[in-house]
């Protein structure tokens, strides 16, 4: 069968379509991939490879990013470094600049004082120096060494004060020490027998009382001496010393010295005559400690003369001032509670010594203290509401409050 040359036309027509349908078709469908594996039923699996390359190319990414950032720290860090050069040269050249100043107003200063001379600085006398002995030094080694506080002062003229009354008291009182001593063991020996009252036992302690007080007269003024200029040294003192250390100060070297400073003279009553009482109590314990304490040795040698077997000629009576009235026990009981009431006097005195001391402190200290009248306390009352758990509210609760202004 031949086909005419219209037929042949469109049969290439219908072909040309058919290709074209198929070739469609075919762009459509699904393609599959080198690695990808179907099977009837089953859906297709990732690819595994993709997955790891796709994390490398993030494990990439971040060793990127950390090398950027390391990176941009060098960077800081080297900037940094180079402001600490920056201010280290800036600082340098502050340090010149500052040092040409100095010199450059020295300099100005020194032609200042070459044409004008600088008023005198009265005050600059009182300025503390780094050379200078603080005031208990000086007190101390003025108690050591008498003198050394007006040399160091440059109070001369006293020295010939101070050693001119020390040692005249002192020569006094060893003259008539040496006077006292042969009264003394001369009235010992006339009452160590009998102390039956006579004309010549009541001349011979009248001498020796009045001996002993001129003697105690001048034991006082050269201690009293010696205790002033020492304090005279302390006042003078004309460096870094302030009010309060002063006060301490006096108040330590002599009784009441600081009071008189503090200008609390309604105290000095109180401590001079505290101190005297307390004083007296001792010597007056002492001396009755002295007397039973002899009595007592007197008893009790006569005590052990009378027990004793080898001594043949028994003495008769005790040669003790009560004349064997009491035991030697008796007497050895008030023997010790004289030495302890006078013991228990000393350490009353020297309660009494500290304590005028932190008072002249404590006094000097409040000297500057300002007190305003704003000094008030208020109590006023109070009521509130207070949440309890067991009773499951709010209950009144009464109540005062206290407010001090100070």
């Amino acid at each position: 069968m031949k086909l005419s040359g219209g037929h042949m036309r469109l049969l290439a027509v219908i072909i040309c379509l058919l290709l074209c349908g198929i070739t469609e078709a075919g762009a459509q469908l699904p393609r599959r991939g080198p690695r990808t594996t179907v099977q009837g039923g089953i859906m297709p699996k990732p690819d595994t490879l993709a997955k790891l390359t796709a994390m490398d190319s993030l494990l990439m990414q971040r060793a990127d990013s950390l090398l950027q950032d390391t990176v941009l720290r060098d960077s800081l860090l080297r900037s940094g470094i180079d402001s600490l050069l920056l201010k280290d040269s800036l600082i340098s050249t502050l340090r010149m600049q500052t040092r040409m100043d100095s010199l450059a107003i020295a300099s100005a200063d020194s032609l200042l004082h070459q044409s004008q001379p600088d008023p005198v600085d009265y005050r600059s006398e009182l300025r503390p120096r780094k050379d200078t002995l603080s005031l208990s030094g000086v007190s101390w080694l003025s108690a050591i060494a008498p003198g050394f506080g007006q040399i160091y002062n440059k109070q001369y003229w006293k020295l010939p004060i101070l050693y001119g009354t020390v040692g005249a008291g002192l020569t006094l009182f060893i003259h008539e020490n040496n006077q006292y001593k042969p009264l003394k063991r001369q009235y010992d020996a006339m009452t160590l027998n009998s102390t039956t009252r006579t004309p010549e036992l009541d001349a011979l302690q009248t001498k020796m009382i009045r001996s002993n007080t001129r003697r105690q007269i001048y034991l006082g003024l050269t201690i009293a001496s010696y205790i002033y200029f020492i304090g005279d040294a302390a006042i003078n003192y004309q460096y870094d010393a302030t009010p309060i250390k002063r006060a301490t100060t006096l108040a330590t070297i002599c009784p009441g010295a600081g009071q008189i400073y503090n200008k609390s003279y309604w105290k000095l009553p109180f401590v001079v005559g505290g101190l005297a009482s307390t004083i007296y109590v001792i010597d007056w314990n002492n001396r009755g400690y002295k007397r039973f304490k002899k009595a007592y040795e007197l008893r009790a040698a006569y005590d052990n003369a009378l027990n004793d077997p080898n001594i043949v000629d028994k003495p008769t009576s005790s040669s003790d001032e009560f004349r064997g009235a009491y035991s030697a026990e008796f007497l050895k009981n008030l023997k010790d509670n004289y030495r302890r009431n006078r013991d228990l006097s000393i350490i009353i005195t020297a309660g009494l010594y500290i304590l005028q001391i932190i008072d002249a402190h404590v006094d000097a200290h409040m000297k500057d203290y300002d007190i305003s009248d704003d000094l008030s306390l208020s109590i006023e009352p109070a009521f509130n509401y207070t949440y309890v758990p067991a009773e499951g509210g709010n209950r009144p609760t009464f109540g005062f409050n206290i407010s001090m202004k100070f």
